[in-house]
C-alpha cells in the first residue's frame, strides 16, 4: 500500500467527517421545536427563567457562532444536554452504546460466519436441490423486514413455546450471581441478534454463492482441478480468497443496514440499546440525543468503509488508486 493512496484516503476520510459533523449540526438545528419550551413543558417558566435557559443553551447566539461552539465542544467530548433525561448527552450514550455493540457484534459475527458457509455450501453444490433450497430461502429471508421477522420470532418463541425472553436485558427482580446474570443476558439476546442474523445472513449467502459460481468457472480453477487439488481446498484455498471483495463490499455497506436495523429490532424486543434510544427521543423530540447518535452512526458508517477500502489494497495487489 503506497503512502500516496494512503494519505489521499486520509483526506478524504477528513473531509468526509466534516461534512457529515456540519449536515448533522444543520439538520438538527432546523428542525422545528424550541428547546426551551421542550425543557419547560412540565410546569411554567417565568421570563427570567427562559432568558436563563436561553443562554445557558448557547440560543442566543447566531447559528454560525453556534455551529463554532458545537464543534469546539465537540472536540472536546461534550455532546450537549439532554432535554429529556436532564443529563450530559455523553452519560445518557454510555450504557446504550455498550448494549448495542453487544447485540450488533454477536449478530455480526454470526452473519458473516453463516451467510458465507451457506454461500460456500450453495455454490459447490451449485443447481443442485440444496443450493435451490438455500437460494430461495435466502430470498425469502432477505426480502422480510427485520421488525417483522422480530415479530414472528416474539410469537413462536415468547408466546407460542414460552422458551425464551422476548423484551428487555435482564429478567426483572431476578437476583443470581455473576454466571447467572450473564446466562440471564445471553437468553435475552438469542432472540433480537437471531432477528439480525436471519435477515442479513441471507445477504452475504447470496452473494457468496453468486460471486462463487462465476469464480468456479475461471481457468486457474480449471488449472487447479486438473492438478488433483481436493473440492475442499480449491473452494476454501483458491475461490473463496479471490471472491473476498465482492463480500468485503457487502460487509461495509451491511454495517449502514445493520444499524439502520438495529433501531428496529431494539424498539421490537425493547432491548436497552441506542436505537431503542432513538425510538424514544424521536417520540420526545430529545434533539441533542438524536444528533449525537445519528453522529455516532454516521462515523461508524464511514470508518468501515475507509477501512474496507485499505484492505481492498491488502486483498487484492491489481487494485490501484491513482
Amino acid at each position: 500500500m503506497s503512502l500516496r493512496y494512503l494519505a489521499k484516503k486520509l483526506f478524504t476520510l477528513a473531509v468526509t467527517l466534516y461534512v457529515t459533523v456540519s449536515f448533522n449540526f444543520l439538520l438538527f438545528h432546523v428542525l422545528p421545536g424550541n428547546p426551551v419550551q421542550l425543557l419547560a413543558r412540565s410546569g411554567h417558566f417565568d421570563p427570567a427563567a427562559r432568558a436563563q435557559l436561553v443562554k445557558l443553551f448557547g440560543l442566543d447566539h447566531p447559528l454560525i457562532v453556534q455551529y463554532f461552539i458545537y464543534l469546539k465542544d465537540m472536540v472536546h467530548g461534550n455532546l450537549g444536554f439532554s432535554y429529556v433525561y436532564r443529563q450530559p448527552v455523553t452519560t445518557v450514550l454510555g450504557g446504550a452504546i455498550g448494549n448495542t455493540v453487544l447485540l450488533v457484534g454477536t449478530a455480526t459475527l454470526v452473519t458473516i460466519v453463516v451467510g458465507i458457509w451457506l454461500g460456500v455450501v450453495a455454490a459447490s453444490r451449485a443447481h443442485s436441490l440444496s443450493d435451490a433450497t438455500i437460494t430461495v430461502t435466502s430470498l425469502g429471508l432477505w426480502s422480510m423486514p427485520d421488525f417483522f421477522t422480530g415479530m414472528i420470532l416474539i410469537f413462536i418463541c415468547g408466546v407460542w413455546t414460552h422458551i425464551l425472553p422476548i423484551s428487555g436485558l435482564v429478567t426483572p427482580g431476578l437476583v443470581t450471581g455473576t454466571w447467572g446474570h450473564l446466562v440471564d443476558v445471553a437468553r435475552h439476546l438469542i432472540l433480537p441478534a437471531l432477528t439480525l442474523t436471519l435477515v442479513n445472513a441471507a445477504e452475504f449467502s447470496l452473494i457468496s454463492r453468486n460471486t462463487l459460481v462465476d469464480v468456479m468457472v475461471e481457468d486457474y480453477m480449471l488449472t487447479a482441478r486438473a492438478k488433483g487439488l481436493s473440492r475442499r481446498r480449491i473452494i476454501w484455498r483458491h475461490a473463496l480468497r479471490n471472491a473476498t471483495l465482492p463480500i468485503v463490499t457487502a460487509t461495509a455497506l451491511y454495517v449502514g443496514m445493520i444499524l439502520g436495523g438495529a433501531i428496529q429490532v431494539e424498539t421490537v424486543f425493547s432491548w436497552p440499546g441506542m436505537g431503542l434510544l432513538i425510538y424514544n427521543s424521536v417520540v420526545q423530540r430529545d434533539y441533542p440525543v438524536l444528533e449525537a447518535a445519528f453522529l455516532i452512526f454516521a462515523i461508524a458508517v464511514i470508518a468501515t468503509n475507509f477501512i474496507s477500502d485499505l484492505l481492498y489494497q491488502v486483498l487484492d495487489p491489481r487494485v490501484r488508486r491513482a
